[in-house]
């Protein structure tokens, strides 16, 4: 099954623009481009064909070529990271049984996330789409919980079914549970990685944002909206914390943590 990771990456994000070229300071004291740790996360998963970054901006595909990065470029319009994918697709006419979508501001991703997701897709050839989700701790929990209540969007939700076929993402805290540290029904991180079929994202580019979807902000649920089941894989940790790059203050976030990896 030939698989290619996209990174999907703009510069003019509305909560914080110019993130792609934000740079994070490794634990060696170099500082690297938000861009360019992503991409080197992508590259570190087993059984992937081709990696390319995909954007509309001509900063971020010369700080990618730069470092040595594929980089196909798409139009403008893209409205979130799935259409960018999709259009990357289509116009670079890449030939490909899966694709990838491992967003430009997930540097912590560690390999085996992608590679339990490829595996997944391989194992179910019912499904159209994957993405995976991890078990959170106490400790998790309580920090989405704060950044809600100080107003930041941290990190996505989910829902599933014994299946395992998604129910719901959200920006909140779901299930609800009690602002304790039991957590009697478990709550499972959304980890902003996809997995497609070619014709998946050939039907999503037709298809427009519902009311699910402008609400939250997430892409995810268009799929859910026009009946296409999503399958969420569970993952594990393995002692590693994952942070997306979402706000400025998580820059500090995600430089401790690559601190601690060594």
């Amino acid at each position: 099954m030939k698989t290619v990771i996209l990174i999907p990456a703009r510069y003019a994000s509305s909560r914080y623009p110019g993130k792609p070229l934000v740079g994070l300071r490794g634990p060696d004291g170099v500082t690297k481009s938000l861009i360019q740790r992503s991409w080197e996360a992508a590259m570190q998963a087993r059984g992937i064909d081709a990696v390319h970054v995909v954007t509309d901006d001509e900063r971020i595909r010369e700080a990618s070529e730069a470092f040595g990065a594929s980089v196909i470029m798409t139009s403008d319009q893209c409205e979130n990271g799935t259409m960018r994918c999709a259009d990357a697709v289509t116009r670079a006419g890449l030939d490909a049984d899966l694709i990838v979508n491992l967003q430009g501001d997930a540097p912590l991703t560690p390999p085996w996330f992608v590679e339990a997701l490829v595996d997944a897709m391989h194992d179910a050839p019912d499904f159209q789409c994957a993405t995976p989700v991890i078990r959170c701790d106490a400790h998790t929990v309580d920090h989405f919980r704060a950044d809600r209540h100080a107003g930041r969007v941290g990190g996505t939700t989910a829902v599933f079914g014994r299946d395992m076929r998604a129910l719901y993402f959200s920006k909140e805290v779901i299930p609800y549970t009690p602002e304790n540290h039991e957590l009697p029904i478990p709550v499972f991180h959304h980890v902003g990685i996809y997995a497609y079929r070619p014709s998946a994202l050939a039907a999503y580019q037709g298809w427009q944002a519902g009311p699910l979807e402008r609400n939250e902000g997430l892409e995810q649920l268009r799929f859910l909206e026009n009946g296409v089941p999503m399958a969420c894989v569970e993952v594990e940790a393995r002692g590693r914390v994952f942070w997306e790059l979402n706000n400025p203050v998580d820059v500090a976030r995600i430089e401790e943590a690559l601190a601690r990896m060594g």
